[in-house]
């Protein structure tokens, strides 16, 4: 059972999905759909887990290398 992590946690990888959606080019609105989905999220459940999830692997592999919190990693890796 997923459980929702702390502020910390949710805020840090919101960050972290917020920056690597803002590489893209955004011509057709595809990344504001994203950021718009990103910034309704609520820290509930495993709503965290949506900021990760919603990128193909190389992404999410750039996601992992950009954590600065040990506490981020860990909850990835305990809720994947």
């Amino acid at each position: 059972m997923f459980e929702a992590p702390s502020e910390e946690i949710f805020e840090e990888m919101k960050q972290i999905a917020i920056e690597i959606w803002q590489t893209y080019d955004n011509t057709h609105w595809y990344v504001t759909e994203k950021l718009e989905i990103i910034n309704s999220l609520n820290n509930v459940w495993d709503n965290a887990m949506v900021f990760y999830r919603m990128f193909d692997t190389p992404n999410q592999n750039k996601f992992l290398n950009t954590i600065n919190n040990t506490e981020v990693y860990k909850y990835l890796k305990d809720n994947q």
